[in-house]
């Protein structure tokens, strides 16, 4: 069995929205032959909780406006380190990037086929791990000068 023509609307849909705000690592996965509950998963991640509930909120309001399509369930919204918006044919996961890194979906879900996402969406890939060296550098140049102080 493979993800239904909604579902894949339903991702496409929904990764653009995320790549609008900026989200990073966008991938999505077809769980259909694994799991019996939905048919994609859609994982997404920010650097902070404010952006990470942009992006949620972004996908709601452009699957509800597009498709006519509200989560059944929508989970995590009081600390944004991870919410999870499930609309039966997907789920969707924006996590916070330290979360992401932690627990590690895409570990548990690479035997399964990733699906074709908006190039928009793709070109986030990669874009965590720039974002980090970039504020390692920032860090660095923070206490730069510093030195003659201790």
């Amino acid at each position: 069995m493979t993800a239904t023509d909604r579902s894949i609307e339903l991702i496409q849909s929904a990764a653009q929205a995320a790549a609008d705000k900026l989200a990073h690592d966008i991938i999505a996965y077809d769980v259909s032959d694994v799991l019996s509950i939905t048919d994609a998963f859609l994982l997404a991640s920010a650097p902070n909780d404010r952006q990470v509930k942009s992006i949620v909120d972004e996908i709601e309001e452009r699957l509800q406006k597009e498709l006519g399509a509200k989560p059944v369930r929508r989970e995590g919204d009081r600390d944004a380190r991870w919410i999870l918006l499930d609309y039966v044919d997907i789920v969707v996961h924006v996590q916070h990037s330290e979360e992401r890194v932690f627990y590690a979906l895409e570990r548990l879900w690479k035997d399964c086929p990733e699906l074709e996402l908006p190039a928009d969406a793709k070109a986030t890939r990669g874009k965590a791990q720039e974002h980090a060296k970039l504020q390692a550098e920032a860090g660095e140049d923070d206490t730069a000068g510093f030195e003659d102080l201790r």
